[in-house]
């Protein structure tokens, strides 16, 4: 049988074709615009992922055999605000999980209604980028919109409400939400009358390997695709991402360097930091993670090669950043371009280089880059330590990882040997797995995951290269409380 897997990603949606035993048969992507209409804000229209996927599902399908294809999973971008009306219409365009307009209803909601309490009754406290803040600032801004609020979705789920016709999100999406009593696997009465909102308005809970409903009859025709085709809840994109690297399990570990960067820590039981650095989520395999996710990881090379350098050439701009010259830059960068989650929790915060001098270089400026995210991954890393949990090794996927360098950095600044999966496509791999348990091809996706995911390559750390990151850590890590009271004035 076959296999479907949707990644809807900030950028573009990427699709692909797995077989019962996991080999990929055909991957296609479609972009789609990004609009960031004051700064801080990022917003995209729904309409244009549902066009990117039908035409993506289309081209996808068009050499095989469409009654072979059982399941379909999609893994997503996380937090953003999906409204419908009484019709199923979409309200307005999506506020995205990296928009930052929301530092008013973050701070209502962590010191009015007071982190603690929110921590008693999700598991976790505001940041900027998630879904109940934005519910409050339609509410607060927008009130004739809030008014015709019949459904409130995510990214993901609405891909899924409109291939089946049912309203559904699952627990490791929901998570995301601050809305989701995440210990409990339910919604919170109390965080959605803070909202102003009701469960009836809300979508149905499911776990991501949990069938939600069949194609309806149109969108079959449409497609191409036989009308048993299952849906399953999916995950949200980190999750998802955990899944297709096969972490799994108490302790295991993966890195994603996308436009985002997260470490993701799963773990059979549920816990919460006492700082709240990191998220305390479901997990698509059943059980729950923790998660650290800093906004800007991969893009902030991007914004450097494609929108200040003006190159496509990203591993000739690297070539320069010799090994002598790891550990030894004395420039530094800060890498929130649209703000940070965690561990500081500040939208305001700003993205800067700091220590330049007469001599430094354009290859000193793209080696900080890369280091300054791997000291901001370091920091969530640093936090779960303090939980007691034990890591003694991480997958890594995601865009950046297709660096060398950026890894052989990311593994010395971590102190972690990084494992390659052998399959890089993440969110979209991940949600094919879990297509592939809810329609029966395996019994657990903890089983799916031996089966299919596979390692091809470890890049180890060395002892002489981590001393040398450690004490540049020490410094980097001092730099944004130094800076933090500047930011607002920026």
């Amino acid at each position: 049988m076959l296999y479907i897997g949707v990644d809807l990603g900030t950028s573009a949606v990427k699709l692909l074709l797995m077989d019962e035993k996991g080999e990929i048969k055909k991957i296609v992507s479609r972009e789609y615009p990004l609009a960031f209409p004051h700064p801080g804000w990022s917003e995209q229209k729904a309409e244009d992922w549902i066009t990117a996927v039908k035409d993506g599902i289309l081209e996808l399908t068009n050499e095989c055999d469409k009654s072979q294809v059982a399941g379909i999973g999609a893994g997503g971008q996380m937090h953003g605000l999906v409204i419908l009306d009484a019709e199923d219409n979409v309200l307005r365009p999506v506020i995205l999980w990296n928009d930052g307009r929301t530092q008013a209803e973050v701070d209502y909601l962590n010191n009015d209604i007071g982190k603690k309490r929110l921590t008693e009754l999700t598991g976790n406290i505001a940041f900027a980028g998630f879904t109940a803040p934005k519910i409050l600032w339609v509410k607060n801004n927008e009130p004739e919109i809030f008014a015709k609020i019949a459904k409130v979705m995510l990214p993901k789920d609405y891909i899924n409400y409109v291939l089946t016709g049912v309203h559904c999100t699952d627990y490791s999406d929901a998570s995301g939400m601050l809305l989701l009593d995440v210990a409990h696997k339910c919604w919170s009465q109390e965080m959605l009358e803070i909202c102003g909102i009701t469960e009836a308005q809300m979508p149905k809970l499911y776990e991501s390997f949990e069938v939600v409903g069949t194609l309806k009859p149109e969108i079959a025709a449409e497609l191409g695709l036989p009308e048993n085709v299952k849906v399953v809840g999916g995950a949200g994109d980190n999750a998802a991402a955990a899944i297709g690297t096969g972490t799994v399990g108490d302790g295991a570990c993966n890195i994603s360097l996308g436009t985002s960067g997260t470490i993701f820590i799963s773990s059979e039981k549920f816990g919460v930091d006492d700082g709240n650095a990191l998220h305390a989520f479901a997990h698509a395999d059943g059980y729950f993670h923790l998660m650290g996710c800093m906004l800007s990881a991969a893009s902030c090379n991007k914004w450097w090669m494609d929108d200040i350098l003006k190159t496509q050439a990203y591993g000739e701009e690297q070539a320069d950043i010799t090994d002598e010259k790891l550990g030894k830059n004395h420039v530094y960068y800060l890498p929130y371009l649209m703000g940070e989650r965690a561990p500081h929790n500040d939208a305001q915060a700003r993205s800067c280089f700091i220590g330049m001098t007469m001599d430094s270089t354009r290859a000193d400026m793209t080696q900080a880059i890369l280091e300054g995210v791997a000291f901001g991954i370091r920091d969530s890393l640093e936090a779960a330590k303090a939980l007691g949990v034990d890591i003694k090794s991480s997958t890594i996927c995601g865009g950046g990882a297709k660096s060398p360098l950026w890894k052989k950095i990311m593994a010395n600044v971590l102190n972690l040997p990084l494992t390659d999966p052998e399959t890089e496509q993440g969110p979209g791999y991940g949600g094919a797995i879990l297509a592939a348990v809810g329609c029966g091809e395996y019994a657990t996706v903890a089983e799916a995951c031996k089966t299919l995911v596979k390692t091809v390559g470890v890049t180890e750390p060395e002892e002489e290269l981590t001393k040398l990151y450690e004490a540049r850590y020490q410094t980097f890590r001092k730099l944004y409380p130094a800076l933090k009271g500047v930011f607002p004035e920026l």
